[in-house]
């Protein structure tokens, strides 16, 4: 009997994801506007796809080879790059869900020439470049560091981007680092997203600008604000993305020196965040904010 009922359950969960799939993939692109930021030695065009998700175009001023960060919009992706003039050449995909990897099939299929898929994870769609951390990629005058981080999925990857010059690079960050927070741990350990955003991320330098996987950040503010509610970097954060997404506006990209000041998940070493947490330990703590988070209710 309970494994009817099991059974019955699944197949309506099932069909239900199926017909989300559809209605996103018929109305993409709907909650923000397409933004193109000009970085010192690369330009980076910002997707919005399905509810939240945004998908990357990162070009080399040098050669106008690009790459695309998880075009599950493949439509989208050919069209901005037809008219960038750029010529598309790679995909980054940082993990294998649905939302993330699933347009990589179609996409490869448009394109003449071979386009170098690279992931972490043989489930990745289409992958034909398997990469692991510390692996480096070149996109014309670019340099793309593989930064294995998992936790929300065993084979996530974050891709950091620096030009020539060293001085303005981006990094990826796909379902791992979020605005003012990080990636449920579906796959992983308290401990493995304290490696991934405290210890590798965190090493980053302050200025690289974070282009993550979701439009989270107000919720993801408003539970920062329950965690420190006296913290005023939060309190300024949470206002400007409220006014920007009233504009339907992004709230993206933000820097890893930006995140150190309002994300509790980068701050278990902070007092006031121990203290909400009550804990004396990063990594427990890091911990016990995932479990509050995924109950949150925001206002």
């Amino acid at each position: 009997m309970f494994n009817s009922i099991l059974s019955n359950y699944a197949s309506r969960y099932l069909f239900r994801f199926a017909k989300l799939q559809k209605y996103f993939i018929s109305n993409p692109g709907c909650h923000s506007k397409v933004l193109n930021i000009k970085q010192t030695e690369m330009q980076i065009y910002l997707l919005p796809a399905l509810e939240d998700n945004y998908m990357y175009l990162l070009i080399d001023d040098d050669t106008r080879q690009a790459a695309i960060v998880d075009p599950v919009d493949p439509e989208k992706v050919i069209d901005t790059v037809n008219k960038s003039g750029a010529q598309l050449t790679t995909v980054l995909t940082t993990h294998h869900h649905w939302d993330h990897a699933g347009g990589n099939e179609k996409l490869v299929k448009k394109f003449a020439s071979p386009l170098m898929v690279c992931g972490g994870d043989e489930r990745v769609g289409a992958l034909n470049n398997k990469v692991k951390h510390g692996d480096e990629i070149n996109l014309g005058s670019l340099n793309i560091k593989c930064l294995s981080t998992p936790c929300h999925t065993s084979g996530h990857i974050c891709y950091y981007v620096t030009g020539k010059h060293d001085n303005d690079p981006a990094v990826f960050t796909g379902d791992t680092l979020f605005v003012a927070g990080c990636g449920k741990f579906f796959e992983g350990t308290p401990d493995q997203m304290y490696e991934a955003l405290v210890k590798i991320l965190g090493s980053l330098p302050d200025n690289t600008r974070v282009y993550c996987g979701h439009e989270y950040t107000v919720n993801n503010l408003k539970y920062a604000l329950h965690v420190e509610p006296s913290n005023a970097s939060i309190r300024e954060k949470l206002a400007w993305s409220q006014n920007q997404r009233i504009k339907n506006e992004a709230t993206i990209p933000s820097t890893i020196g930006a995140e150190k000041t309002y994300n509790p998940f980068m701050r278990v070493h902070e007092e006031s965040v121990q203290q909400h947490a009550g804990q004396n330990d990063p990594i427990a703590t890091m911990g016990m904010l995932r479990r509050e988070k995924d109950g949150f209710k925001p206002k």
